[in-house]
């Protein structure tokens, strides 16, 4: 199983009236043609900054192991399924049952912390969104009032009335641009270097008997 990165949809955190929209029909219309206009990815947004980034390789980190633990765990079911394909002949019954029977655990187990797993990841990426985002929101709003934005679409939706913008209008990279300046990214956290070893002290000379 492949956990990935992903920005849901964000209607309900990202709506900011008058300045952040993703309405269609005649309410884009009406703002268009009433004042200057502006497009987003949102998606594109909160992944190019650098505490998107960085929230994003900690979780792969985060959840590296219980990836590894479920990749091992279908090798072990394509294990079993190679034998019970190549033993047809020479496996006895009782060996083949005790096969499919420990098959059919590992597969339900499997299932079981797949789901688990990609339940918490989705949990764990929808906290990441939703504190990005929540910051992006006040990078955007001053932004739009800095620059006489009426309205700001988010492209980024399947459900967004963006059809076509040109790039002028674009305002994506100037957000994450901003973004990472008003929230820089943490820098991680580095492994202290063990102590040098210190030398042992050279060993004295024996002294002489004494005639």
């Amino acid at each position: 199983m492949k956990m990935r990165f992903a920005v849901p949809a964000l209607t309900a955190l990202l709506m900011v009236p008058a300045v952040w929209a993703q309405t269609g029909g005649s309410s884009a219309a009406t703002a268009a043609a009433s004042g200057k206009v502006g497009v987003i990815d949102v998606q594109v947004a909160i992944t190019s900054t650098a505490e998107g980034k960085q929230a994003a390789a900690e979780l792969q980190s985060q959840f590296a192991p219980r990836q590894t633990e479920l990749s091992n765990m279908q090798k072990q079911m394509e294990d079993i399924q190679t034998r019970l394909r190549t033993g047809q002949t020479t496996l006895s019954d009782d060996e083949k049952g005790r096969l499919q029977r420990e098959g059919e655990q590992l597969q339900r187990t499997f299932q079981r912390r797949s789901q688990d797993a990609q339940d918490d990841f989705n949990e764990a990426q929808r906290e990441i969104v939703d504190r990005i985002g929540r910051r992006m929101i006040d990078v955007l709003s001053k932004y739009a009032r800095d620059n006489a934005f009426t309205v700001i679409l988010d492209r980024s939706g399947q459900s967004s009335p963006v059809i076509f913008a040109a790039n002028s209008v674009d305002v994506t990279q100037d957000i994450i641009r901003l973004f990472d300046q008003s929230y820089p990214a943490k820098a991680a956290a580095t492994t202290p270097k063990a102590p040098a070893q210190q030398r042992a002290p050279a060993p004295k000379p024996a002294t002489p008997p004494q005639q």
